[in-house]
């Protein structure tokens, strides 16, 4: 599906952000990039659409070189991939719905773009998609009134809009809290199941990688230095890739996350059966 071969970037001060990187990702495969800040998961993934240019290295999608494509084939070929941003890259003054139709625009002509003309059979795959991302009551409201897990909703939706085969992520969760960001991984993992996707996430939450993502990528210093599944990340393999740290104290922390949720998921669970027969008697 997605072939990442010996791919190198340096730029101009010298500096190498990834180095002779290869990997590759199966249809509907979904993995993580895990790695301290400068170890080039950003610069990875946006080497696969050519949002930064590769000094050296080939990337290719099914059968098409993706780091030899130019012009309006290159612009055909980023229909195929979806990306969504950290920092949502939503228009903030167009509406939730405005803002996911935008995710068709490189399907709709410049005349019908610029007045914002789209197809009716656009607007309905537009209108599930914030059904089903949790969005619906909000179709009409501008992207400025939204919250911080909203959004990034939006931009799931938006990217989905495009019909592509492959999700570019990028630190989905670094601007939400700890509920939010479970709650938005565990969407991400369904849709991505849903429309047999695959995705490269770039995460810098450990414990979220190991609970969500099956398969995980460490990379250090632009190199991969882990590849292989989330259960895996030993704390042996855990210092290779951020170095010495007490991981078990990590490991710990995020166990006693779960056991919370599963608390409160409990005690939801008992409210409702006291709850339950009351309110039919009320009725």
């Amino acid at each position: 599906m997605l072939r990442i071969e010996a791919l190198t970037k340096r730029y101009k001060t010298g500096d190498a952000a990834l180095r002779s990187v290869s990997l590759s990702v199966g249809p509907g495969e979904i993995i993580g990039l895990i790695g301290p800040s400068g170890a080039g998961k950003s610069t990875l993934i946006r080497c696969v659409n050519r949002l930064v240019e590769p000094t050296s290295g080939k990337v290719w999608l099914g059968e098409i070189d993706v780091t030899a494509t130019r012009g309006s084939a290159l612009r055909q070929l980023r229909r195929r991939i979806g990306m969504i941003f950290q920092e949502f890259a939503l228009v903030e003054r167009l509406t939730v719905m405005e803002n996911v139709l935008s995710g068709r625009l490189g399907y709709t002509g410049f005349w019908a773009s610029w007045f914002r003309r789209f197809k009716q059979a656009d607007i309905e795959d537009a209108i599930a998609l914030l059904e089903r991302v949790g969005l619906i009551d909000h179709i009409d409201k501008r992207a400025d009134a939204l919250s911080g897990g909203q959004r990034q909703r939006v931009g799931i939706a938006r990217a989905l809009a495009q019909k592509p085969e492959l999700l570019l992520i990028d630190e989905p969760t670094a601007s939400l809290d700890p509920k939010t960001s479970r709650s938005v991984m565990r969407l991400l993992t369904e849709l991505c199941s849903e429309h047999r996707l695959a995705a490269i996430v770039n995460i810098h939450d450990v414990g979220l990688a190991q609970q969500f993502l099956p398969r995980i990528v460490g990379l250090n210093g632009g190199r991969i230095v882990y590849d292989g599944p989330a259960s895996g990340l030993t704390a042996e393999v855990l210092t290779t890739i951020y170095g010495e740290e007490d991981w078990t104290a990590n490991a710990a922390s995020h166990a006693d996350e779960e056991a919370t949720d599963e608390g409160a998921a409990s005690s939801a669970r008992l409210l409702e059966v006291s709850v339950g027969p009351k309110v039919e008697a009320a009725q």
